[in-house]
């Protein structure tokens, strides 16, 4: 499969694109089954909401399951998905090549106890050479604003940010006057299983909490260029494999 021009266009101009009904119910069903499988038993490595919030609590609510490519054979043959790779490879303009240090991942907003995800971009993440990365993000069920949908803040991957508008966490300021300006262009369009997004490291994005009674749990994972190799001695030089 490769995308029309209309799409790639729509991706480099906005910084995202929406694949409808990419990867069918049943295996998505397969791949939830196992992800709660491995919530339940929180098994590590694992984010916490408390880590994520600096909070030193005893309880721990699972923010996301990380490293999931080792985990299970089914979270591997999705993220080697033969069907994805000539995008990715459109997109990237060159072999794609998977990123296992951070982002292969299960993402989770729990009911009533997922925290906000703050406006950030994910290049906060990686040490490469540049910013040819992207993340795929496959949902697993119905995502809406209720749940903590994904926003995104289109074209803001071709904007250069100066470090004040972020705090030390690198997430974007809500209170920066032109921050402040620029969410006000956020959009949103509502997913369901099976759905795929695409996005650029350098667009912006966050999610709300959770306000239903049902669990949000989603995959990601991110691909870089073949040629942007990562530097050495930081956390990005790392396990990876190249999607030839």
């Amino acid at each position: 499969m490769k995308l029309s021009n209309e799409q790639l266009e729509q991706f480099n101009s906005s910084g995202y694109l929406i694949l409808r009904n990419f990867l069918n119910e049943e295996i998505c069903d397969e791949i939830l089954e196992k992800a709660k499988e491995h919530l339940k038993r929180k098994e590590a490595p694992i984010e916490s909401e408390q880590e994520y919030m600096n909070v030193n609590e005893e309880k721990i609510t699972v923010r996301r399951l990380r490293q999931v490519y080792d985990r299970e054979e089914i979270f591997k043959n999705w993220m080697e998905n033969e069907k994805i790779r000539p995008i990715l490879k459109q997109i990237l303009n060159d072999t794609p090549v998977l990123t296992l240090a951070h982002h292969n991942s299960i993402m989770t907003k729990l009911p009533h106890e997922s925290t906000r995800t703050y406006w950030h971009q994910d290049r906060r993440y990686w040490h490469f050479k540049n910013d040819d990365l992207v993340s795929v993000w496959l949902s697993l069920g119905d995502e809406y604003l209720e749940n903590g949908l994904l926003e995104f803040i289109p074209k803001s991957h071709k904007i250069n940010f100066s470090k004040d508008r972020f705090d030390e966490n690198s997430n974007f300021l809500d209170e920066n006057k032109e921050n402040q300006e620029l969410i006000l262009t956020k959009t949103s369009q509502d997913l369901k299983k099976g759905d795929v997004v695409l996005f650029h490291c350098k667009t912006l994005h966050h999610a709300s909490k959770n306000k239903s009674d049902h669990a949000k749990i989603s995959f990601v994972y991110t691909a870089r260029a073949k040629s942007n190799i990562p530097i050495k001695n930081t956390r990005s030089d790392f396990k990876e494999l190249v999607l030839e």
